[in-house]
């Protein structure tokens, strides 16, 4: 069968503008973004802070679903399994992304094969704290602690997760152990903490600020390169004589791979004006966290220099979850 010229330019003008009609239909329903953690985090305040400014600027309803349980994999799995017309969207965390591919034996989902990157929306870093009850007031005083004998009991908001590998890189930086109490998600850790159930914990600072600033829980560090302006009086680990710590927790968001290149750019350009209002920036500036909102491909290249770094850390910690 031979075309010709215009008959070939008209087919090219049909694609092309098909490809354009899809992507100014979208969103032309209610879009999902899903939160594989428990309500309550900051993944799901993220979330939700997203959805609702993404509801105007769509024009169209965006929910908030929350698929907790086995270290996220339940919800980052049903988004990997999802249609990818940018209907359905994951907003994870470095567990669900980079770490579980690591620790779990299988998974049902390729992390590096299963999402199409739509922007890295926040980094916050993880602050050791401490009930009173434990009677240290520095990281130097908790490590002599432990190493006295004093039987120490610590938090996992995330078994799995950066807090918990946060502690086990202190441990191994320190050279002590502490108990290991795991908790599914960060408030009901930040309430045993409070209660005085648990010593201290890896977390992030809006699961404790409050009680921090009314003197009910103590700040001993910053798990960070550079102080907090949240917390300016109080020391990164590194200052504090620890290092080899350098976990910290950020959030990604992302859509099913094969999302189409329409869709996905019209995601991001949305999502990244809303990152960059002043209002969203100053709302999670007192929380500790800083809004982002890179290109997909800086993200890209950001998760694969995540796996890079915590491929041998979990397989040199020999940390496996079922």
């Amino acid at each position: 069968m031979v075309f010709r010229s215009g008959a070939i330019a008209m087919v090219i003008t049909t694609v092309l503008a098909a490809g354009a009609v899809q992507a100014q239909k979208f969103p032309n329903r209610l879009i999902r973004i899903v939160s594989p953690a428990a309500p309550g985090g900051l993944t799901d305040v993220l979330a939700r802070s997203l959805a609702e400014e993404l509801s105007r600027a769509f024009d169209q309803t965006v929910i908030v679903e929350n698929r907790p349980g086995a270290g996220g994999n339940i919800g980052t799995d049903y988004v990997a399994k999802s249609d990818p017309d940018g209907h359905t969207l994951l907003l994870g965390t470095a567990g669900m992304f980079v770490i579980n591919e690591f620790l779990y034996a299988k998974l049902p989902y390729d992390p590096a094969t299963a999402f199409a990157p739509i922007t890295l929306v926040a980094d916050m870093p993880l602050v050791l704290v401490v009930h009173p009850k434990a009677n240290v007031a520095s990281v130097q005083e908790l490590v002599a602690a432990a190493k006295q004998g004093s039987q120490l009991s610590f938090g996992l908001s995330n078994p799995g997760g950066a807090n918990h590998l946060a502690l086990l890189l202190f441990e191994r930086a320190t050279g002590i152990s502490v108990g290991h109490v795991p908790y599914r998600g960060a408030a009901p850790a930040a309430q045993d903490l409070l209660a005085g159930q648990i010593d201290g914990a890896f977390i992030n600072p809006p699961a404790v600020m409050s009680n921090v600033e009314a003197g009910r829980l103590r700040v001993l560090a910053v798990v960070a390169d550079a102080r907090m302006k949240l917390l300016p009086q109080v020391p990164t680990l590194s200052e504090a004589g620890v290092q080899g710590v350098f976990t910290s927790t950020w959030y990604a968001l992302a859509a099913p791979a094969k999302t189409s290149d329409d869709i996905l750019a019209r995601l991001h350009a949305e999502t990244v004006k809303v990152l960059r209002r002043p209002p969203m920036i100053e709302r999670f500036q007192k929380q500790g966290a800083d809004l982002i909102g890179n290109t997909p491909h800086e993200l890209a290249a950001f998760l694969q220099q995540e796996r890079d770094k915590w491929g041998p850390v979990v397989k040199r910690l020999n940390l496996k979850m079922e």
